[in-house]
């Protein structure tokens, strides 16, 4: 396509020429990259982890649950190009401001998935094991929980993608040059388009790598779903 409609090489180079600049710069990279998947597996971990507690106590109390829904609701309408610039002046412009953006992006689509896993269990279920004398704690473990579980691992795999993307938009607005965020606006800045573009490719072989990691967790932990064809 590039030379079909003789397409100027700063504007889209061609994928050889991006090639050769990957290898070219490839130290650089994956230095780069490793900072930034840090934050994002960081921020994912505290996001989602977060969005998982918050669904069980939610699922045990309604009052906490119409509390949190709204501030959760109202943080994922706030666009990451808004609270990045905020986040860095409460964080600062290391790591901590772009995980703090990452968990907020990662918590409200775990929270409400899993929300939804743990209290969408069939009535006559419950009544079935509320009928046999199970506890609450019974009922959580063998009932609400492997319910959420396809729920809570498809919101997982989701917000793989928001956690590399939480990590290199926010990074546009400050950082280290060892960054992948940083790294990709300062050529692209100065029309060094091959450099960006290597770039960008590592930073979607980490979001693909991140998410067939999850894919691979989900399986593990719940085979009988690959025996069904559902995974």
């Amino acid at each position: 396509m590039v030379f079909a409609f003789s397409i100027e090489f700063y504007l889209l180079p061609a994928p050889h020429v991006i090639a050769q600049s990957l290898g070219e710069t490839y130290p650089t990279l994956v230095e780069a990259a490793r900072y930034t998947f840090a934050e994002a597996l960081i921020g994912y971990a505290v996001g989602c982890g977060g969005g998982i507690a918050a669904a069980m106590l939610a699922s045990r109390s309604p009052a906490f649950a119409d509390l949190v829904l709204p501030y959760a609701v109202a943080s994922a309408s706030v666009p990451i190009i808004a609270l990045a610039p905020l986040a860095i002046v409460w964080f600062g412009v290391a790591q901590g401001s772009k995980i703090a953006i990452v968990a907020l992006m990662t918590f409200f689509p775990t929270f409400i998935s899993a929300l939804r896993g743990l209290l969408g269990v069939a009535p006559a279920a419950l009544e079935l094991m509320q009928s046999c004398a199970a506890t609450e704690w019974q009922i959580f473990v063998k009932l609400r929980l492997p319910h959420s579980l396809p729920l809570v691992f498809t919101a997982l795999r989701a917000c793989t993608t928001l956690a590399m993307i939480g990590a290199v938009v926010s990074e546009f607005f400050g950082g280290p040059m060892k960054s992948l965020g940083v790294y990709i606006k300062s050529t692209a800045s100065l029309f060094q388009t091959r450099q960006a573009w290597s770039a960008i490719l590592v930073t979607c072989a980490l979001g693909l790598l991140f998410y067939f990691a999850v894919a691979l967790a989900e399986r593990l932990v719940m085979p009988w779903r690959v025996e069904r064809g559902h995974i």
